[in-house]
């Protein structure tokens, strides 16, 4: 029975992994295709360039897998991933890129956010902090918006020395972009170092333009050239964090701000208009008396 239990949600994620790989960042060299999510291996490093994944209302909902906390090396990586020895007694996480949270709705993908290939070293106060807090608020998002687009990993700069035998390389910073497809499509991007913060999720928030150049991949550039133009081009922090309006909001808003000043304008002058014309018909009148 268990054998056709892990059958059918091998079979599962076939169909969802097959609808995540359309938006795959480019350049998407030593592909590593998971069930649940895809990855680009960094061989110098030891660890992913970036993972991608689909996340939906029902993946979280669903999370009530137990965390198996089972580290293992990726198989699937040819060139053979880093260890988890690498990290004992580094002083340094072994952070998840795709969180074990976000893969609890059953055991096949539970397992695979334990192997290697995603995770990467993490400061203890990031990965318990800051880190973990936006992997929380995308989760909120996925139950929110229904289904989201996510493709996280390291930035190699300002980078902290290697760990392990395998010279694994600590990253200065982490990303993570996030996409709703939804009738009004919108895309935010974050950029958080590598190290203890107190800092809101909004002060991380960069245009993805900006994530492209810290990391040299191109993100959702299968989407139409006007609207990644429109998308990545600035920060939108409406429609994902509460008491921000768009900008379309916010013009609407400039537009009605303005709009008595102009009427009052016009009513003044109508009014003095006709007080002149009063004045001048009771002048006539009373030198026609006289």
């Amino acid at each position: 029975m268990k054998f056709f239990i892990v059958i059918y949600f091998l079979i599962s994620a076939q169909v969802i992994a097959v609808k995540a790989t359309d938006y795959l960042p480019i350049p998407s060299k030593d592909l590593v295709r998971h069930a649940y999510y895809t990855l680009s291996y960094n061989e110098q490093y030891e660890q992913a360039n970036w993972v991608y994944y689909t996340l939906t209302d029902s993946m979280v909902i669903n999370g009530g897998e137990e965390r198996s906390n089972s580290f293992r090396m990726d198989k699937l990586v040819a060139t053979g991933s880093a260890k988890s020895s690498d990290y004992t007694k580094s002083g340094y996480d072994r952070g998840h890129l795709c969180p074990a949270a976000d893969m609890g709705f059953n055991p096949v993908a539970m397992e695979e956010s334990f192997l290697m290939s995603n995770i990467s070293p993490q400061t203890p106060d990031f990965n318990r902090g800051v880190w973990k807090e936006l992997e929380t608020t995308v989760r909120e998002w996925a139950i929110k918006e229904h289904k989201l687009v996510v493709a996280t990993g390291p930035v190699f700069l300002d980078n902290k020395g290697s760990i392990g035998k395998d010279k694994v390389l600590v990253p200065g910073y982490f990303f993570k972009i996030i996409y709703d497809a939804t009738d009004e499509p919108k895309l935010i991007a974050f950029v958080l170092p590598n190290a203890k913060s107190d800092r809101p999720l909004t002060d991380f928030a960069v245009t993805t333009d900006e994530a492209e150049k810290l990391t040299g991949f191109d993100f959702f550039s299968q989407l139409p050239d006007d609207l990644e133009t429109k998308l990545e081009s600035h920060v939108e922090l409406a429609g994902w964090f509460e008491g921000y309006a768009t900008e379309a909001i916010l013009a609407e808003q400039s537009q009605a701000k303005e709009a008595p000043a102009k009427f009052d304008l016009k009513f003044y002058s109508i009014l003095i208009l006709a007080i002149l014309l009063v004045v001048i018909f009771v002048t006539i009148k009373s030198r026609k008396k006289r």
